[in-house]
């Protein structure tokens, strides 16, 4: 494989390939839209071909033949191994423990993993009105784990406090101290244009295990919203080889719906 030039590499794509990579190994994944259909699509022409690949509309097994627009989206349908009612996929498929990778995208990200996907300022008179849970407050309790792509990494994003909790952590969850305990570990992978962040355990705290070519740990750590932790093995990214880089340009996203 052959890595493309540096200058021509976005940080879009940088997330998207290492996004892939760490999908190796992976059997079963609940893709959300955007960045995280484009991982999944790279992840199945790369590091993981038997990867199976389940969407909210209700698609197990999805083979599409282009590049999802929406999980509605007729493409994901065709092909698929079958397709059954939200209640059926919610119900069965992501409550009886069989999504191994819940895929999802946030607006902002706490350090224990909780994401907030529903308004950015005061509840009453909000900055932004974001879309909401959509699956993702079933997917993160159910998923045996949580992959999270964030475009931006910057302290709004990554607030010491949420602006609201649309999707908790095990972490949260157990302060509220009601209802039974997620059966999944919550947010394992962040996926930022800086670097990578980890959690291990269910109870942990994000930690930064990698840092993209150019960014230093300080530079992440004044992004953060809080006092950030450092793996004592931090490593830099591996940058997307040019095989990535001309999947995700020339036969992914060929419109440019997610690349930018």
């Amino acid at each position: 494989m052959t890595t493309a030039p540096v200058g021509a590499i976005s940080a879009t794509e940088v997330i998207v390939s290492v996004a892939a990579r760490e999908l190796a190994g992976k059997r079963r994944v609940f893709a959300g839209v955007g960045l995280p259909t484009l991982a999944v699509d790279l992840a199945k022409r790369t590091s993981n071909p038997d990867v199976e690949l389940i969407y909210e509309s209700g698609v197990c097994g999805a083979h599409p033949a282009a590049m999802a627009e929406g999980i509605a989206d007729s493409v994901v349908v065709s092909g698929a191994e079958s397709v059954v009612s939200m209640s059926a996929l919610f119900g069965y498929v992501l409550q009886g423990g069989n999504v191994d990778v819940g895929f999802l995208g946030a607006a902002q990200i706490d350090r224990y993993g909780s994401l907030n996907t529903s308004i950015i300022g005061d509840w009453d008179k909000p900055t932004v009105r974001l879309p909401g849970a959509g699956g993702a407050v079933e997917i993160m309790p159910n998923a045996g784990e949580i992959f999270v792509v964030m475009r931006r990494h910057d302290p709004s994003a990554f607030p010491a406090e949420l602006d609201f909790c649309t999707s908790p952590s095990p972490v949260r969850a157990r302060a509220a101290g009601d209802g039974i305990m997620p059966r999944g570990r919550g947010v394992t992978k962040v996926f930022t244009n800086l670097g990578v962040l980890s959690r291990q355990g269910p109870f942990d705290e994000l930690e930064l295990v990698s840092v993209h070519e150019g960014v230093t740990v300080d530079e992440v750590r004044a992004q953060t919203g809080w006092d950030l932790q450092v793996a004592d093995d931090l490593t830099v990214t591996a940058p997307p080889t040019g095989e990535e880089i001309h999947l995700l340009r020339d036969v992914i996203d060929k419109v440019r719906l997610y690349l930018r």
